[in-house]
């Protein structure tokens, strides 16, 4: 049997980090982002619902592959197992996003 392969995606949205769970990712076909499939959730086996969770999730809902800009994208692990998803402010963090080098103005004079 093939080794099921996790990856933990971290990227920055709207002032916001999230931090999701998934099978499949890899450079998209569209250029400038990474193509992120079959997004992973914790089974509800339990009475207990992690909010931040299930705000991903419903989030999420629905959604087949997402596309991420290539520079919102702050790490990708391969891990044995998911965690929790989740989503977290970004001030204090220490979590830096790559510098962005457009402007819209750029080029036009």
């Amino acid at each position: 049997m093939a080794a099921s392969h996790i990856f933990k995606v971290v990227f920055v949205n709207q002032g916001k980090v999230y931090e999701i769970y998934a099978r499949k990712v890899q450079h998209g076909a569209l250029f400038g982002f990474i193509e992120v499939e079959e997004l992973v959730f914790g089974e509800r086996t339990a009475v207990v619902v992690d909010p931040t969770e299930e705000k991903v999730k419903n989030e999420f809902e629905g959604v087949k592959r997402t596309y991420l800009p290539i520079h919102s994208v702050v790490r990708i692990d391969e891990v044995r197992k998911e965690g929790v998803s989740k989503i977290s402010n970004f001030e204090g963090s220490n979590i830096a996003q790559f510098p962005v080098m457009y402007s819209p103005g750029d080029g036009k004079k």
